[in-house]
């Protein structure tokens, strides 16, 4: 038995472990299910999206690394028989729906999806004790990689990417509940190893820097700044970003706002991906605005917030352009022809300005033009797909490759440009933000952004 968000208690019929080596209890014993690997890992699979059809393409494709075997359909159903009578039993239903397969979503307890619940509690919760708490019982979860005995890296990759991205934002979180709580001591022994391990995750070594800053150690938090630029520059090309460059500049001069650590409002973080904060109430106009530092030195608002492909692919999946599965496909994609992805983030940065300009000035025609072929050849790879709430969606085709999240992002902003919600648009004026946000109601006379950081004496955001 465990306890619900709502304080009541719950009744689980069995318990699944996918974090770690796969395990599944019931009443506390462990329970023997599946003799083979694979049929482990179909399992698995399907418990990674409890309550939804997975198709039996999808299966075979991820049980054979995209290289099935003829009779790959046939021990898929061979695989299912045996799993069914090894759950029946404790009431687990593993049903035929269509074309594909889905576990039963009947009250089982599945560790993935707790910890999953726990971090969201935590990233809510205003009391940092509390949020340390929730995420001290999520990360008590982990038992090891997901599916350590049943799956490979690659596969857990394409399974389920963002389960080890919730467990690092996991750690950031505590961490910086910790700080908040003055366990500086306590949170730099946790993200020390981490920070050896992912040194290109700029949000963990940002909160590093500070816990060293605050436990006197000012010149280890400086010497860290140092390798992790050093890092980003020789590997990947690129200057660390606007978060970890701020508190670089704090540590310099002693800044007591280091004694109020916390995650910047305007900074969504996604796959390690340093995303702008959603407050334009729509995928294009998220798409034209960014994030950096208001009111502190270059960059600023209005910097590119594209930095590299990765960011356009993981944003369009972010903003529910395209899905999960998809996002991961891009970002393996992108890693094997890296001069094509740079051509398609050159074009989406392209179309960005365009359709900044389309929003910005209503009587620009060269603009909505060009968003307009844009969005004609967006057009032509969309496929129109039913949702497992059983609606229909345009989405754009994974046939398109590299180019998919451009697609999404034409297809966003032709919608938006066909809206008669695009009259609602409203810009802030100051040169430094610009930030697009929609007005329905007219009354905002301020910017929408808190961070802006602009005057309230100088003139209200105006109508696009």
């Amino acid at each position: 038995m465990t306890t619900a968000g709502a304080g009541q208690p719950v009744l689980f019929g069995m318990e699944f472990r996918l974090l770690g080596p796969f395990e599944t209890r019931h009443e506390g014993d462990l329970v023997e299910v599946g003799c083979r690997r694979q049929e482990r890992c179909l399992l698995g699979i399907l418990l990674l999206d409890a309550g939804r059809v997975v198709t039996t393409d999808r299966l075979v494709d991820l049980l054979w690394n995209g290289r099935p075997p003829v009779s790959a359909r046939g021990a898929l159903q061979t695989y299912i028989g045996r799993l069914r009578g090894s759950l029946t039993p404790y009431g687990v239903r593993i049903s035929t729906r269509g074309d594909g397969y889905l576990v039963e979503a009947d009250g089982h307890r599945i560790d993935v999806d707790e910890f999953g619940w726990l971090v969201r509690q935590a990233s809510g919760a205003a009391d940092p004790a509390e949020r340390v708490r929730l995420l001290d019982r999520g990360l008590a979860l982990w038992r090891g990689p997901l599916l350590a005995d049943a799956a490979d890296d690659e596969l857990r990759d394409r399974l389920h990417g963002t389960v080890e991205e919730l467990r690092l934002v996991g750690f950031e979180l505590r961490a910086e509940a910790q700080l908040a709580l003055g366990q500086h001591a306590r949170a730099i022994a946790e993200l020390v190893p981490l920070a050896a391990r992912y040194p290109s995750r700029e949000q963990l070594v940002a909160t590093l820097m500070t816990a060293l800053y605050r436990g006197g150690r000012q010149a280890d938090a400086l010497r860290l700044y140092r390798t992790t630029r050093e890092m980003l520059v020789d590997e990947l090309g690129i200057e660390p970003g606007p978060r970890l460059r701020e508190v670089h500049r704090r540590i310099l001069r002693g800044d007591d706002r280091l004694d109020r650590p916390g995650r910047p409002v305007y900074e969504v973080r996604v796959r390690d991906e340093s995303l702008p904060w959603s407050v334009g109430g729509h995928p294009a106009l998220e798409f034209c605005n960014t994030f950096a530092g208001w009111g502190h030195e270059p960059p600023l608002p209005g910097s590119e917030w594209l930095r590299g492909y990765p960011t356009l692919a993981v944003w369009a999946g972010h903003v529910g352009l395209i899905d999960d599965v998809s996002v991961s496909r891009l970002l393996q994609l992108a890693g094997r022809d890296p001069d094509q992805a740079d051509e398609v983030l050159t074009e989406a940065r392209h179309l960005r300005a365009e359709l900044y300009a389309c929003l910005t000035d209503p009587d620009d025609r060269r603009a909505f033009d060009v968003v307009a072929r844009y969005a004609e050849a967006a057009a032509k790879q969309l496929v129109f797909r039913r949702d497992t709430d059983g609606r229909g969606r345009w989405w754009p085709d994974l046939a398109a490759g590299l180019r998919l999240p451009l697609h999404a992002a034409a297809w966003s902003a032709a919608q938006l440009l066909a809206d008669p919600r695009r009259f609602t648009v409203r810009t802030c004026p100051d040169e430094r933000c610009g930030w697009l946000f929609l007005d329905e109601a007219g009354l905002r006379r301020w910017c929408s952004l808190g961070t802006c950081g602009r005057p309230v004496a100088q003139s209200p955001c105006r109508s696009a």
